[in-house]
């Protein structure tokens, strides 16, 4: 196979927006948006917009499907299972070296669900799967738009045979971003209530049962979920407008992998490869906005002298650190921060940042796996929650509190819980969130802390029509 070639192009963006660059690169083939938004205030200084991909890449029960150019492939798992599988096709991307492109062209960009957990961990199959969503999918980025909000600048970037072919398609991408804004679908439709998947009190016994098993000594915390689902007449991408403006946060997201779409804003790093530094960002504690400064200043007091919060903050952080643990050097994990308050649109919560050094036989998958899925939608111990969590709640999560993001073919890798996200099915909205229940909770406090995580969620839902 003949090493690819990397050609850039900068063009102004000062007339420019993510958003407007999407909707107009759609019809070219746009299939995914990155934004980020630093402590839901200062907007991240780069913006990706997937404009070519080379493959779709779906993670089956027993192998990867790759389609593209015409072609589909299967590639069977093999002793490494499916990230094993991952790795080889990323290994197999020839990217010349130091091109300094960002670390998503070529990389493979998407999701892998909650219970993809289920290739490498032991766990019961009580639950029916609603969804009927695949483990996960991703995309090759072989096209990107890069925003640069700091230059008011946009960097064209293929991935191609040669400079020739490259110039030619970034041809066709300047002349798509000089077009109009196409016109945007409007609908008139009232959207329905949305349903939950299981009531007030039965969430509520839910949470006794979690308790129960925690009086038992079977875990120290478990983080029950549940989600509302409602029909929607309009676009996704509609929604995700609507979720940016509703809730900026560190990681806003979406995809449209054209049989279903994933829209998200999610406040929290699942696990990131910089370099050699590993980093998770452990968010665990809650407190809803205030009204005002002063309002907001007393529940961030409050949140931060909850001893209840602060103990189970504590365990997630501690849990943290053994997952990085597993694949960094000795002696090099250590939290960096600790017990920082994050304010977001509709609630605020207490975060803390472990760091350590990737070991030099370890690479981005060992440290995924090591790492998936997150404690902080799990409870502790991981595996042993698991198993309660699948005898609690109503059905398997789906992408639902797996990893939104991408693994990069040089090395690099940035993922991000799968919270605060709507998956979008055959016209159908799903929300989901949960609440981490220990000895200390209270059942009515935990469905509670579930609305006001999926309160900006819902309001996106129905003010999408608005835009």
């Amino acid at each position: 196979m003949s090493r690819k070639t990397v050609v850039t192009r900068d063009i102004p963006a000062d007339l420019e927006t993510p958003v407007s660059a999407f909707l107009k690169l759609r019809a070219f083939g746009a299939r995914f948006l990155l934004e980020s938004v630093e402590n839901a205030e200062k907007l991240g200084r780069f913006s990706f917009i997937g404009v070519g991909t080379s493959a779709r890449v779906t993670v089956g029960a027993r192998e990867l499907t790759v389609e593209g150019a015409g072609s589909k492939r299967s590639i069977a798992y093999g002793a490494g299972g499916p990230l094993g599988a991952l790795r080889d096709l990323l290994r197999a991307q020839e990217l010349p070296a130091d091109s300094g492109a960002p670390s998503l062209l070529g990389g493979l960009v998407g999701y892998l669900s909650y219970d993809f957990v289920r290739h490498f961990e032991k766990l019961p199959a009580t639950l029916p799967d609603r969804l009927g969503l695949p483990d996960g999918v991703f995309l090759l980025a072989d096209a990107l738009v890069m925003f640069d909000h700091i230059r008011r600048r946009m960097t064209l970037v293929a991935l191609a045979e040669d400079r020739a072919a490259g110039e030619k398609r970034l041809d066709a991408v300047s002349e798509r971003l000089r077009a109009a804004l196409p016109a945007l679908p409007r609908s008139e439709i009232t959207l329905k209530p949305l349903e939950g998947d299981t009531t007030r009190e039965k969430y509520q016994l839910s949470v006794e049962a979690a308790q129960e098993h925690i009086r038992a000594g079977n875990a120290y915390q478990v983080v029950l979920s549940q989600r509302w689902s409602g029909a929607i007449d309009v676009a996704p991408f509609q929604v995700y407008r609507a979720l940016r403006i509703q809730n900026p946060s560190p990681y806003m997201f979406y995809f449209d992998f054209d049989d279903f779409q994933l829209v998200g804003s999610s406040p929290e790093v699942l696990v990131k490869l910089d370099g050699r530094t590993a980093i998770v960002r452990p968010i665990a504690g809650t407190r809803p906005r205030g009204a005002s400064e002063a309002e907001d200043a007393k529940l961030e007091q409050e949140l931060l002298g909850d001893e209840k919060e602060r103990s189970e903050h504590v365990m997630l952080v501690d849990l943290a650190r053994n997952d990085l643990g597993r694949v960094c050097e000795y002696g090099s994990v250590k939290p960096t921060d600790l017990f920082a308050v994050e304010r977001y649109s509709h609630v605020m919560h207490l975060v803390s940042e472990v760091r350590g050094t990737l070991r030099k036989d370890q690479d981005q998958f060992d440290l995924f796996r090591a790492a998936f899925p997150a404690g902080t939608v799990t409870g502790a111990p991981k595996i042993r929650s698991m198993q309660i969590i699948e005898s609690l709640e109503t059905s398997r999560r789906g992408p639902y509190a797996g990893a939104v993001g991408y693994f990069g073919a040089n090395g690099q890798m940035d993922t991000c819980i799968a919270i605060r996200t709507i998956v979008v099915n055959k016209g159908v909205a799903h929300l989901q969130a949960g609440a981490g229940v220990t000895l200390g909770s209270t059942p009515a406090g935990e469905y509670q802390e579930c609305m006001n995580k999926v309160a900006a969620l819902r309001k996106a839902v129905e003010t999408a029509t608005e835009l």
